[in-house]
């Protein structure tokens, strides 16, 4: 992962979607939800996304709101005291299998760490932690992860999705976009919220 091409001006933004992701996860599920699809549109401050499942949503976007961009970054890149968050599954070797991973830029160290449940898939868990140890091997490196006292070893094989956070302004919110959106449900289809990632130049968040 090249990091100098992260812009200091993403830290703050990127931080607030990182303690969105933990609050949601804490929250009740009839008022916070999780929004992945593709950008139809940008009218004033409403978002239309199409989610994977081909639904439309309106997304209200609230006063302030901010954006962060998403970019690749590569699982080769990291190493020993970097911060991460990575969500997996259990597997029959009894370590967990990487289903994506995001690489936190150092000023945005120990944002949401913890280990909790996601819904990525089914069985899956979101761990924010420190990279105490990092082993290469054939099916891709084994992180061991430390937080909160704790220890968590996780598999990344070849081909998981690794992003890194970057700048990102409302002109990247474009037709065909990606994006990840934690947010309130008013229960009529319309979900609010102050942050929005994007991935930028064809990326998909994968979170």
């Amino acid at each position: 992962m090249d990091r100098k091409h992260l812009a200091k001006g993403a830290f703050a933004l990127a931080a607030g979607i990182v303690v969105t992701f933990a609050a949601v996860q804490a929250a009740n599920a009839a008022d916070r939800v999780r929004v992945r699809g593709t950008i139809e549109s940008l009218d004033g401050d409403t978002l239309k996304v199409k989610d994977h499942d081909g639904k439309e949503i309106m997304v209200m976007l609230k006063s302030g709101w901010a954006v962060a961009g998403v970019v690749n970054a590569s699982a080769a890149d990291i190493k020993p005291g970097d911060f991460v968050g990575i969500a997996s599954v259990p597997t029959s070797s009894g370590v967990n299998g990487a289903i994506e991973v995001v690489v936190f830029p150092a000023a945005m160290k120990g944002t949401g760490e913890g280990d909790r449940p996601w819904d990525s898939k089914p069985n899956s868990s979101m761990t924010n932690a420190t990279v105490a140890n990092a082993v290469k091997s054939v099916s891709g490196p084994t992180l061991t992860l430390t937080f909160q006292g704790k220890e968590k070893k996780i598999n990344i094989p070849d081909g998981t999705p690794v992003v890194t956070f970057a700048s990102a302004s409302k002109d990247d919110l474009k037709a065909g976009a990606g994006v990840f959106i934690t947010g309130d449900s008013s229960g009529d289809g319309m979900v609010s919220t102050d942050r929005v990632a994007v991935g930028l130049n064809g990326v998909v968040p994968p979170m």
